[in-house]
């Protein structure tokens, strides 16, 4: 299990808005990109997770903008899990472009059932998640 992962992404066109900036709710993509992209890499699944009906859904967004992003712009979307508790995970982003920090976010998580009712954020998740985090 990651506590961290980077993961390179180009500015597609269709991101930007007329003044040729990636328009702000598109970070909000790239946050669940790296979300997604972080569970893969250590060798989880957000689709296993919702087979055995975990929903995980977002309940906070603290986002900073700090410097804009171009169309075609290679930029890193960093994300790391900052705390796990019984009823959330909460992860920590920055996402550059080179040295340059664009934005840096904080997005809160709780796991729901199919019926939308608040679940335990699950056993091995949270244990595997906490082990990391007090090693540090």
């Amino acid at each position: 299990m990651l506590i961290e992962h980077t993961f390179e992404l180009r500015v597609r066109y269709d991101e930007t808005d007329p003044m040729g900036l990636v328009h702000h709710s598109n970070y909000l993509k790239y946050f669940e990109i790296g979300r997604t992209e972080l569970l893969r890499a250590s060798g989880g699944s957000y689709r296993d997770m919702e087979a055995a009906g975990q929903l995980v859904v977002v309940v906070r967004v603290d986002c900073r903008y700090k410097s804009p992003a171009r169309y075609d712009d290679l930029i890193q979307i960093h994300t790391a899990v900052s705390k796990v508790t019984n009823a959330k995970i909460m992860h920590h982003y920055t996402i550059r472009r080179g040295e340059t920090v664009l934005v840096e976010a904080d997005v809160t998580l709780a796991v729901i059932d199919r019926n939308g009712r608040i679940q335990p954020v699950p056993d091995e998740l949270q244990q595997s998640y906490q082990r990391l985090l007090n090693s540090e």
